[in-house]
């Protein structure tokens, strides 16, 4: 299998070339606009890929906020280019996306049969995207993930083991929940679904669910730091973008067509504890 990574800077993109390395596989960050799409085209001739897996995104979802034109262009142009030039080279694509697609009002998670209803312009511009890809490629698959942490880059599990040992006192959100999610477990299950065949639409999150508070005191307990955490509601700590409240996935589709579930959060938590050591 030729595979060709986008974002392969970001936490995901890294673990995606660890999980893909017994391949033949192309990896582009900023080295690769995907907002220009002649320059894309012609990568994407060179190497011809038949299989490509498209992490590159905006991510900042309050600078999304600040910055909608970015956003759009980064999430939803840059997606379609990718799907346009997938298409070109006949290669199946994965794209992956987001919980914020959805509103969070519901308090049963939610499957990817629900109807979306995102809040945000990081959730809207990522639908978007989506779009983008079913509608411009026929071999795709888009793989919504939620509440992301892995050894590369920046992420929730740095930002409170950073916090705690450095004020010993925190305050975390305790009204939105979610199912936190490990990058390299979320990469090997993108590696399974390409290599399955069966195109669609797929929620990849580890499994049970939490509150961002509950996260951040299973965090300090594991990395055995002495801290005070104390929860707090949203509004106690408002931002730029809303937040879904609850935002948990049901990996439905995972389930239907018979892989291997994902484990549960605080496994895959205790296994990026065990990597990091």
């Amino acid at each position: 299998m030729k595979v060709l990574i986008t974002g392969a800077k970001g936490q995901l993109g890294q673990d995606l070339q660890k999980v893909f390395a017994d391949e033949e596989v192309a990896a582009y960050d900023l080295d690769l606009d995907i907002t220009d799409l002649s320059p894309l085209l012609k990568k994407f001739e060179s190497f011809k890929p038949d299989t490509i897996i498209h992490a590159a995104a905006y991510t900042d979802v309050d600078g999304c906020e600040k910055n909608q034109d970015t956003a759009f262009e980064v999430n939803a142009l840059g997606t379609a280019n990718v799907a346009i030039a997938a298409n070109y080279v006949d290669a199946q694509m994965l794209y992956v996306s987001t919980d914020y697609i959805f509103d969070g009002e519901s308090d049963k998670p939610r499957t990817e049969f629900d109807n979306v209803n995102p809040q945000s312009v990081y959730g809207k511009s990522k639908l978007a995207g989506e779009k983008a890809v079913s509608s411009l490629t026929n071999k795709f698959y888009i793989a919504r993930t939620a509440w992301l942490y892995g050894h590369g880059g920046a992420n929730f599990v740095k930002t409170i083991l950073r916090a705690a040992k450095e004020k010993g006192k925190l305050k975390v959100v305790d009204d939105q929940r979610g199912s936190p999610t490990f990058s390299l477990d979320l990469a090997e299950k993108i590696k399974e679904i390409v290599k399955s065949g069966q195109y669609g639409t797929y929620h990849v999150t580890n499994s049970g669910e939490c509150s961002w508070f509950d996260f951040a005191k299973k965090i300090v307990e594991l990395g055995g730091i002495n801290a005070q955490i104390t929860p707090c509601s949203t509004k106690e700590y408002p931002r730029p973008a809303k937040r879904p409240a609850f935002s948990v996935l049901r990996n439905y589709n995972l389930e239907l067509r018979g892989f291997k579930p994902m484990r549960s959060w605080q496994d895959a938590l205790e296994s990026y504890f065990e990597g990091s050591q």
